[in-house]
């Protein structure tokens, strides 16, 4: 019994001193230390040390967090109005942004920058606008801006003889080269596609084909009109008219035999794909892949060159009582050195548009392999954001809209059903939403007046 007390005495007292060493180190009390809410992209770390060294009064570290996801945007929420909130987070989309605003967390930083000479509305993309200015004031400063563009493998063009793709518009012109790079076994199965893409993508589809999600008032959800189910349709052509793109089944058969795991991008990294519609950000991966030839050229459109577009932007916390220190971090987000180094690292790109104006943009000497950085600059002039509507929570009519797409695309609805469905659902929400407050029901009624007059 007694030896039995002493070896748990022991493994307790190696137990403790393991935790200890663990333990994260103190703070160092000689700075002002601040906390970053934002995901954990290894990008991050070279971000915050080189934040760190130019301020050395600061010591900013990472909250590592999806802040993409509604749990993100509800764990910021709580904690910030508790009190105990992180000095700086990360937002997405003009949603969260007004989201955040409402809920009383979102310093309006409008006046402090431009005490500092920064104008966010001047200077940075435009389609990073609409995710840090709400009704004119400025809360925050973009971290980074994206949009998509097609991944080609030069190894298989020039396995198939196939040209590289260039001047490319249409998606009508793209379909020939995509059959082409689609290859098929002894046993007529797939063992490369021509083309790989993210299911949530289909929205590019929609706008491109002429569709929208709501009015332009956001009063009403018109995701059925012929141009969107159109767009729908199309989507769902390329994987089940001309079998150029995998199925849902498809994808989860190729993860299974091939090992590469899940995810468009980590399939088009194992060769399951000559082509894939993706961010610069995969760079981040595709980088570590020492023998993959790569190019890049812009989207092929519909009858309308739009496509989607996103914004990682920065803002401070309303109730931290260190948040004009946080205005440093702010500032650093606009520098020259932040946004050379976003460029540098392929974390999409700048969110300040001049710094995709420079030589060392378009050649960096690190990568010089990479000749298509122009690629990803002047797809963002054709970027549209998220849609969303003042009178229906954006996750509620997501989660609507989602699930009639999911059937969709595994061939158990047809586009025409389901985005009428969608539609039906999502303006039936809408209308609850108009019963409960009546606040929004005035305004509703306001500018459904403004439209009859």
């Amino acid at each position: 019994m007694k030896t039995a007390v002493i070896t748990v005495l022991i493994v307790w007292i190696l137990l403790s001193g393991v935790a200890w060493m663990l333990q994260p180190k103190p703070d160092d009390l000689s700075k002002t230390n601040l906390t970053w809410l934002s995901d954990d992209n290894p990008t991050r770390r070279e971000q915050l040390g080189l934040f760190n060294r130019l301020n050395p009064q600061y010591n900013v570290r990472l909250d590592p967090v999806d802040t993409n996801t509604g749990g993100g945007m509800e764990k910021v929420i709580v904690q910030s109005i508790a009190g105990v909130g992180p000095d700086l987070f990360d937002s997405y989309g003009s949603y969260k942004l007004a989201t955040y605003v409402k809920a009383g967390i979102a310093w309006d930083v409008t006046d402090e920058l431009k005490n500092a000479g920064i104008d966010v509305k001047k200077d940075a993309w435009k389609l990073a606008l609409s995710s840090v200015v709400y009704k004119g004031r400025v809360y925050g400063v973009p971290s980074n801006v994206g949009t998509p563009a097609i991944w080609f493998n030069k190894d298989l063009f020039d396995k198939y003889k196939v040209p590289y793709p260039k001047n490319v518009r249409t998606w009508k012109e793209f379909l020939p080269i995509l059959q082409r790079l689609t290859i098929r076994d002894e046993h007529g199965r797939v063992k490369q596609y021509g083309f790989l893409c993210d299911s949530w993508m289909v929205t590019q589809f929609i706008w491109q084909w002429g569709g929208r999600t709501y009015t332009p008032d956001g009063t009403k959800c018109v995701i059925d009109s012929p141009e969107a189910i159109a767009g729908v349709q199309f989507f769902h052509d390329l994987m089940y008219k001309y079998h150029v793109m995998p199925t849902p089944n498809d994808e989860a058969a190729m993860a299974t035999q091939g090992g590469w795991g899940s995810g468009t991008m980590t399939l088009f990294m194992g060769g399951k794909g000559a082509m894939a519609l993706g961010g610069r950000y995969w760079l981040c991966s595709l980088r570590d892949i020492k023998e993959l030839k790569l190019g890049a050229i812009e989207c092929p459109y519909g009858p309308h060159k739009i496509y989607w577009g996103s914004s990682r932007v920065t803002i401070i916390n309303k109730n931290s009582p260190r948040r004009k220190a946080a205005l440093a971090f702010l500032k650093y987000l606009a520098s020259h050195d932040y946004n050379e180094l976003v460029n540098h690292q392929a974390d999409c790109v700048s969110p300040m548009k001049a710094y995709c104006y420079t030589d060392k943009y378009m050649h960096d000497p690190d990568y010089p392999n990479e000749d298509f950085n122009a690629v990803w600059r002047d797809t963002n002039d054709y970027a549209m954001t998220e849609e969303v509507s003042p009178f229906i929570n954006a996750q509620t009519a997501g989660r609507i809209v989602e699930k009639q797409l999911d059937l969709v695309r595994n061939n158990q609805k047809p586009a025409t059903q389901a985005m009428k469905a969608a539609a039906r659902e999502v303006n039936a929400e809408i209308q609850k939403n108009l019963d409960r407050d009546p606040n929004l029901r005035a305004e509703y009624d306001r500018l459904m007046g403004t439209k009859a007059k």
